[in-house]
């Protein structure tokens, strides 16, 4: 009798628990989209937060670039080539060029003794520290401009060349039309921001051609990573010299309202190629750009070393 007590205890107890558990299993069928539901909630606000605290950027990381062959004159790559920027001291391969060619024209001298002027010594930016009443040979002024991008050397050298800013000024943009840069004007000599001051990354290209043509030895000036005066040791921004094959110059620059610019040119056997990046976020973006370039370009070049084509940036992508 104990044995069928005990027996019928376990079937009672197994029929009220069974009815129990399967309610409380739907139940639980009842409740799970409600936590669903919040769980969704906590991860669309924490989505929210993180947005905010960490937005995208929809800025680009170039506003413009080009990359020519300068052996046989062809575009190989081009982006907003003509969109007008700030040229910052982009604006000294100019100054430079008409710098050279006085020299040429017997007008100045690589040892005239030049007499720095208070404007020169004011210049703001990268500077050589140059004081006035000073007498600097030309030749050491042309290094600062050239390899550490000195300001205050520039507005000495366009005194010395033209007798003042203003008629150096004009020569500038009187060379801009001999060598068709039709999308640039100049207003100093050193590229300080200024109203109206402009040009293009096409422009550029024009002006970097012509200059290497013109000037090929002033390579041995660009391709200096390093220069001193009084003793202060000053860097090229040219962060690819030395670092990428065949980089041998040209120029780097930045101005606030712009972005970071560069003009770099590499040789490799007999072919010489042009780069121009202009409007960069910041200096490594500059520099990783450039050297995309150069990669493309001389990719291209060893798969057809013609280099009969065009590539637009619409059409060719570089990433």
């Amino acid at each position: 009798m104990k044995k069928y007590a005990i027996l019928l205890s376990l079937l009672l107890t197994i029929l009220f628990l069974l009815p129990s558990e399967s309610m409380a299993r739907k139940e639980e069928k009842k409740k799970a989209p409600a936590a669903k539901t919040a769980v969704s909630k906590g991860k669309s606000s924490q989505k929210a937060r993180v947005s905010r605290k960490s937005p995208k950027s929809s800025a680009p990381e170039i506003q413009s670039a080009i990359l020519m062959n300068m052996s046989n004159g062809r575009i190989l790559y081009e982006q907003n080539a003509d969109k007008p920027l700030q040229p910052a001291s982009l604006t000294k391969v100019l100054s430079l060029f008409l710098t050279y060619e006085a020299m040429g024209q017997g007008k100045v001298h690589w040892s005239d003794p030049v007499v720095i002027s208070p404007a020169a010594r004011q210049a703001d930016g990268s500077r050589m520290y140059v004081e006035a009443g000073e007498r600097v040979p030309l030749e050491v002024l042309i290094k600062g401009m050239t390899v550490i991008s000195a300001n205050d050397a520039s507005v000495a050298v366009a005194e010395h060349v033209a007798g003042n800013v203003d008629r150096f000024v004009e020569k500038m943009n009187r060379k801009c039309g001999e060598l068709g840069m039709t999308h640039s004007a100049f207003r100093n000599p050193n590229g300080l921001p200024a109203e109206g001051q402009y040009t293009t990354a096409r422009d550029m290209l024009t002006l970097a051609n012509a200059y290497l043509r013109r000037f090929p030895g002033s390579l041995a000036l660009h391709s200096m990573r390093f220069y001193s005066y009084k003793n202060i040791n000053q860097h090229n921004c040219n962060a690819l010299l030395k670092k990428y094959p065949g980089v041998d110059g040209l120029k780097s620059g930045f101005v606030r309202a712009a972005g970071y610019h560069l003009i770099v040119t590499a040789q490799r056997g007999n072919t010489r190629l042009i780069a121009v990046v202009m409007g960069a976020r910041n200096p490594e973006i500059r520099v990783r750009e450039s050297r995309r370039l150069l990669d493309v370009g001389f990719q291209m070049l060893s798969v057809s070393r013609s280099g009969d084509f065009l590539t637009s940036g619409k059409a060719y992508s570089m990433r």
